[in-house]
Order: structure tokens, then sequence, then C-alpha cells
């Protein structure tokens, strides 16, 4: 009896060992991962900052603009997400040499994916006919995409750099040039919007000239520190490029296809969402724009966790160390959850103060604040959807979750939110809180069949 409960004491002490384990390697992978995404959105704010230093028709055609360019270039790059799992599964089975091929075929893919965003971003005419602009905004707003697709193929081979490094699990690099990236934005802008150094003085239409040659040089700075260094050397990611792979390119987008899909649903789905509140006036739109912002926002912590936790998935799982890999999954989830649960006490608590960060008109303030406690509600849901399908992406699951996405986003969450919102059908119209309402429910759902699914796939294979 005595054996048994000594046996029965060091699994426990292993199971708990294993288990820190997981969630170390989760965090050391998480916050380079983390710090390069808050980089990037830091790069928005700055463009909308200092193009509404200008004027109001600079500050609503860069706002325009750079959401046409960011819906078109992440609907399409979104499928390069396949790569950090298929990159993983390779490393953690030491199969280091193939590597490097499927980098090629990825390049093969992006290519064709990004004339498909050049072509759309020199010719918008059908996406900026959809919003009746005023000529001088037009003019601007076409100038603006026109110098954002000039970057288009750098943006590509910096996604392909940034699915490589974190595949192999180093995510140091990839936040390295993101932060660098950030820090000659500001002179970038300056020297393009105000005419400096002899450049065109270009105005708002100046930022996307600089995000394209900020984006070019970062992709060379990388790119030839990545081939330089030793290392990489062992993937053999160098010339000569492999010929595209009719078989590898259709694995790929096997995988991809699904996630950039599951990307639109859920991007589309909230774009809809803010239009459909536009009409109850400019308070309710400015006050549902506050929520958005900070939820965005909040996603990053549990999309970061969610990366590492795919990563770590795919690299257990090509190694042959599949109960690891639902061991990681599962930690992958407790530590989404806990961060949402902190996140969402504080938006919960501080609704007041945080809705006075983002403006001083008191109107808006008193309409954002019970918004900014249903994004607190929102956050739970999200964290834990966002983590479990990134744990799935790393099991090369990613069918499923885009019907499950596609489903009930659109149906119970925008249709919801259309029926609870703006019509009486289910009691009086409750206006922004009826979406968010509506958003909360479809997204918590969501969240439990995917992690449902996961439990069911991890399961299946350890």
């Amino acid at each position: 009896m005595g054996r048994s409960a000594g046996y029965g004491l060091a699994a426990l002490l292993h199971s708990n060992r294993m288990r820190s384990t997981s969630t170390s390697q989760i965090i050391h992978l998480a916050w380079p991962v983390l710090i390069a995404q808050l980089a990037l959105m830091a790069n928005a704010v700055i463009d909308t900052a200092m193009a509404g230093r200008l004027s109001a028709i600079d500050l609503a055609s860069v706002g325009i603009a750079a959401s046409i360019t960011a819906t078109v270039l992440m609907s399409l790059i979104s499928v390069l997400l396949a790569l950090p799992p298929i990159i993983a599964h390779l490393y953690g089975s030491s199969r280091h040499e193939e590597v490097g091929r499927e980098i090629h075929q990825s390049v093969w893919i992006a290519l064709a994916l990004a004339l498909i965003a050049i072509l759309v971003l020199c010719f918008p005419g059908p996406l900026i006919g959809i919003s009746h602009l005023e000529p001088l905004v037009e003019e601007k707003v076409r100038a603006y995409l026109f110098a954002s697709a000039f970057g288009v193929p750098a943006t590509f081979a910096l996604r392909i750099f940034i699915g490589f490094s974190t595949g192999i699990g180093r995510p140091r690099p990839v936040m390295f040039f993101n932060l660098l990236s950030l820090s000659i934005k500001i002179p970038l802008n300056m020297v393009f919007m105000h005419g400096l150094l002899g450049a065109p003085e270009m105005g708002g239409p100046g930022c996307a000239v600089a995000t394209a040659l900020d984006a070019w040089l970062m992709a060379m700075l990388a790119w030839s520190w990545c081939l330089r260094n030793d290392g990489y050397s062992q993937f053999r990611i160098g010339l000569p490029v492999a010929l595209p792979d009719l078989k590898a390119i259709r694995d790929f987008l096997k995988l991809g296809l699904p996630i950039a899909l599951t990307f639109i649903a859920d991007v589309t789905a909230f774009t809809f969402m803010a239009l459909f509140i536009a009409r109850l006036g400019p308070m309710v739109s400015a006050a549902h724009q506050i929520a958005a912002n900070l939820a965005a926002l909040a996603f990053m912590v549990p999309l970061a966790l969610g990366n590492a936790t795919s990563v770590l998935v795919g690299q257990n799982m090509g190694a042959g160390q599949k109960e690891n890999a639902r061991r990681t999954a599962r930690a992958g989830i407790r530590l989404g959850m806990l961060m949402g649960i902190a996140l969402c006490s504080l938006f919960w608590f501080g609704a007041p103060r945080i809705a006075a960060l983002y403006t001083t008109d008191l109107d808006v303030q008193k309409r954002a604040i019970p918004l900014i406690m249903l994004v607190a509600l929102y956050h739970l849901g999200d964290a834990l959807q966002a983590v479990a399908v990134n744990a799935l992406r790393g099991y090369k699951k990613s069918v499923v979750p885009m019907l499950i996405y596609a489903i009930l986003l659109w149906g119970p969450g925008l249709g919801g939110g259309v029926l609870l919102g703006l019509t009486d059908y289910l009691g009086p119209a409750r206006g922004a809180s009826g979406f968010w309402i509506s958003a909360i429910a479809s997204l918590w759902l969501v969240a439990a069949l995917v992690t449902i699914y996961l439990n069911a796939v991890s399961r299946k294979h350890a």
C-alpha cells in the first residue's frame, strides 16, 4: 500500500513538473511575439495620430485607406499562417533539411497572393465605390492604396520570415525587427508627409510610402541576417530556390485556406458590426470604436499565447511526443484563461477610467462605459477561442474551426446583433449593446465548440 502511494505521489509530482515546464515554454515563446504584435499595432496608431495633425481630410483618408489595405492584405496573407505549424512539425521531427523546401514553396504561394493584392490596391474602384467618398478624400485614398501596393512583396516576404522563425521556436528576431521597424516609422512619416529632405509633401498618403519603404528595408535586413546566421544554415533556405511542387503547395493550401477563411469570417463580422452601429449616430459609433479598439488590444495577449502553443504542439507532434502536445494545449488554455480573467477584471472595474483615457467627451464616455464592461465578458471568450484554435493549427486541423466560425459569427453573432441592436423583434432595440451581447454569446459558443473539438483531437492523438 505504501509503495502504491509512493508511485502515486511520484506520478503526481511528475505531472506537475511537466505542466510547469509546458507553461514556462509557452511564456518563453509568447512574450517576444506579444511585443512584436504590439509594435505592429503601434504603427497604425502613429499613422492615425500624425494624419490627424494635418487635416480632417488626411485623417479620414488614412483611416479609410488603411482599413482597406489591412483587410486586403490580411485576408490574403493569412493563408501563410499555415507556415508555422508546418515548420514546427518538421523541426520537431528533426527533418531540418525539408524546412528550406517548405519555405521555397511558401514563396511561390506568396508571389501569387501578392499579385492579387497589388491588383486590388492599384484598381480599388469597387471598394471605394461602396463608401461614396468626397473627391478630395477619394484622391488621397487612391494615392495611399497605390503607394501601399509597392510594399506588398516586402510584406509577404516578412510574413514568411515571421512564420519560419516562429515555427522553429525563435521569435526574438521577429520582435527585434518589428521594434526596429517601429523606431524608424515616425522619421519616415515626417519625411514623406511633410516633404522633408527633398521628398515631395504628400500628406496622408505619405504614411503609405513610409510603410512600404519600411517594409522593404526590414525584409532585406531580416533575410540578409537570416541567410548569414549559422544557426539557420541547417535549414537550407538559401539559393537555389526549389521549383514549385504541386503536392507540397496543395498540402500547404489545405491547411492555409481554411485558416484564411476563418480569419475573414472573424474580421468581416466585426467590420459589419461597426458599419451597422454607425447607423446609430456618431456618438454611439465613437463609443463603439473605443470598445472595439480595447478588444483588439486585449486580443494581442491570447493571440501571442496561442501562437506559442501552436508551435509547441506542432513540435511535439513532429517529435512523436503526442502526450506532451496534449499537455501543452491544456497549459496554453489555462494560461490564456488566467490572463483573460485578469484583463476582464481590469476592464470591468476600471471602465470609467479607461473611457476617460480615450476621450474627454462626457457623452461618449457615458456611452462607452457599459460597452467596455461588455468587452470584459467578450474577452474571456476571445481568450479561450484564440488559444484553442491556434492549438488546433498545431495539430494541422483547420477545416472544422472554419465552419464553426463562419456559421456562428455570421449567423447568431452578426444576425443576432442586428435583431437585438436595430429591431424590436426580441424586445426594445438595445443599440450598440445589443450587438455586443450577441457577439459575446456567439463567441462563447465558438470558444466552447472549438475547445471541445481540440479536446477530442488531442485525446485521439494521445
